[in-house]
């Protein structure tokens, strides 16, 4: 396992909370929300200095995860390099600068995990067995107008809807537009599946409509997944069809 074979655990303390049991005879760094850049930033350095360092997201890392945002300082420190060594052909790298040599040499593997989308989705049942699209609705890092741009393409292409971050305490609007928005291209029967703390001892799994779906209590801990024109319920299981039924005969 990554965590046994690192000197040092780097993580957004929500994240550590949950693993505690691990992170026996660990050096343990970690903060709180906002702090991305930092965390990455430390994580790197650590690693360039020789020392095996994990860096724990929630769910998968490279979805919504850290994965990225280490590659993207590692791009841009090696970047850094090149364009200092273009300008003066006799450069010669002071210590800082040998520093982002190192870094871009650095191995870096990215661990998967369950992202939220897969744990909710087990818990519905197969909802995401056709195509979908995985959309944030926290415009922090990405605009609203682009947001709702994606909400509209996707809703008129009849994919499954994958909503994270779909409201907080001071973002309670979005979570209605998008409600809006999908509902011009929905049958308000639409089955929708809200799971909240998906696979933790206080999960919450509701499964109702599209024209009921506000009607629940909805929070950054909720995933919402929203059913195409196909999706149907089972016996309480959430169900999107993959095409099987068009093209070959289920007995039944």
């Amino acid at each position: 396992m990554a965590i046994e074979c690192a000197d040092v655990i780097i993580g957004y303390e929500t994240y550590l909370n949950i693993i505690t049991p691990l992170l026996e005879g660990k050096e343990v760094i970690s903060s709180g929300m906002m702090q991305e850049i930092e965390r990455c930033s430390q994580a790197i350095e650590m690693a360039s200095e020789g020392r095996v360092v994990a860096l724990v997201s929630g769910g998968d890392p490279g979805i919504y995860g850290m994965a990225g945002l280490v590659f993207e300082i590692l791009s841009a420190e090696e970047g850094k390099s090149i364009s200092s060594e273009e300008k003066d052909k006799n450069f010669r790298p002071q210590t800082s600068e040998l520093q982002n040599f190192r870094t871009s040499e650095l191995f870096v593997e990215v661990i998967p995990g369950i992202a939220a989308l897969n744990a909710a989705a087990s818990r519905l049942g197969a909802p995401l067995m056709h195509d979908f699209a995985s959309i944030s609705l926290s415009d922090l890092l990405t605009p609203w107008d682009v947001i709702v741009k994606r909400l509209e393409a996707s809703a008129a292409s009849n994919f499954v809807i994958v909503l994270y971050n779909p409201k907080s305490k001071k973002r309670t609007e979005q979570i209605k537009i998008a409600h809006e928005i999908i509902s011009k291209y929905r049958n308000p029967e639409t089955p929708v599946g809200i799971v909240r703390h998906a696979t933790k001892p206080e999960e919450e799994i509701v499964i109702t409509t599209l024209g009921q779906m506000l009607k629940h209590k909805i929070d950054m801990q909720s995933i919402i997944i929203i059913g195409n024109s196909q999706t149907f319920i089972w016996k309480n299981w959430m169900v999107t069809p993959r095409g099987y039924g068009n093209k070959f005969k289920i007995a039944g």
